[in-house]
């Protein structure tokens, strides 16, 4: 074995101060999901576990570590919004996954005003520059190698409705770098952000 190489079994240990999973698969995008339950409650939670995962149609998905009240809406109602995350909403980002009642409104808790989305129930964050409403099309238990049921459980959503804010759109190509995306690191507060400066392009062989 390579002695210049830290190697473990997940199984029995890291052996290390904190768990460099995530920040190994990372920075990630944020999944900051709002959902409503069948009378109206509203919630907005970021979700570590996020991304896209399909083209046509365009699906997105996070994961639900536990079965948290996101996932409880969805399961009642179908129905979801990613709300993108940019520097200027980090903070407020933040403040909503403050571990709270089901009957607390993260929207007021992070002093965050809704807007109304046009094909789902759930609003959209309205200061966020994109959202993606969603509606569900599948909630996946996930399991170990062995079979075994963890409680985890992916929720994958076709996107039916895109809003993007109109400055981001340079000769009619989504501006990534000028958004300011804010994407999650490891450790237990890690993040980063795009920047024109870390921009390089580099187009596939033909």
């Amino acid at each position: 074995m390579n002695d210049s190489m830290h190697f473990y079994q997940p199984a029995q240990g890291h052996g290390l101060p904190h768990d460099p999973f995530n920040a190994i698969v990372g920075p990630r995008p944020i999944g900051w999901i709002s959902t409503q339950n069948a009378q109206g409650q509203l919630n907005l939670a970021p979700y570590s576990f996020f991304n896209a995962f399909n083209y046509t149609p365009p699906i997105i998905g996070f994961c639900s570590v536990g079965a948290k009240d996101s996932l409880r809406n969805v399961q009642e109602t179908g129905e979801f919004v990613w709300n993108l995350v940019t520097v200027p909403l980090a903070e407020k980002m933040n403040l909503s996954c403050a571990a709270v009642p089901p009957e607390i409104n993260e929207f007021e808790l992070a002093g965050l005003e809704t807007a109304a989305s046009i094909c789902v129930k759930p609003p959209r964050v309205a200061l966020s520059q994109v959202a993606f409403e969603c509606r569900v099309s599948q909630i996946v238990q996930l399991q170990s190698a062995n079979g075994l049921a963890v409680p985890s459980w992916l929720v994958l959503g076709e996107v039916v409705g895109v809003h993007i804010q109109r400055a981001l759109l340079k000769n009619g190509v989504y501006d990534t770098a000028s958004a300011q995306h804010v994407l999650r690191g490891g450790g237990p507060g890690d993040y980063f952000t795009v920047t024109p400066e870390n921009l390089f392009t580099m187009l596939r062989p033909r």
